[in-house]
């Protein structure tokens, strides 16, 4: 059992699955820190000093009544909190993922176009008599010895 895990976790496609699955959180983090640190400060500045990541609704008040400037101060509170600055944030977030997934493979779709080669020349073609299959420059068929004309049928 120990031997059938071992090939099945060396094949290809886990190993494959596992490095995207590595980069794929490395590169969330980078997406966040974009979202967070670089993209929602100008959008709240444009919405009157508005910071998405400390929207909320408290639902149910803590140990101490608010009101309370910031998530973690509701949280330390003890208070219950709807927290919808936060999932605009990962909405954007995921649009952002989302949107430079589509770039990559838009890419890698480009590039697999341009690799495919032309179609071949044809180097047959078929006796208009016999329709047997012949050269493309014989002048005869050399199954009906019929006369061909000059161009390919």
């Amino acid at each position: 059992m120990l031997k059938e895990f071992k090939e099945f976790a060396m094949r290809g496609n886990v190993v494959d699955m596992a490095v995207g699955i590595i980069i794929g959180a490395a590169f969330g983090t980078i997406v966040k820190s974009l979202v967070a640190d670089i993209i929602m400060p100008p959008i709240g500045l444009l919405l009157g000093n508005v910071d998405f990541s400390n929207l909320f609704i408290v639902l149910k008040q803590g140990a101490t009544a608010g009101p309370f400037a910031t998530i973690a101060e509701a949280q330390k509170a003890g208070a219950v909190t709807i927290n919808y600055g936060m999932f605009a944030n990962t909405v954007i977030s995921f649009l952002i993922v989302a949107f430079a997934v589509f770039l990559l493979i838009r890419a890698l779709n480009k590039l697999q176009r341009e690799e495919e080669a032309p179609p071949e020349e044809p180097t047959t073609k078929d006796c208009p008599h016999c329709l047997s299959t012949i050269p493309i420059q014989a002048t005869r068929c050399g199954h009906c010895t019929s006369e061909l004309s000059a161009e390919p049928a």
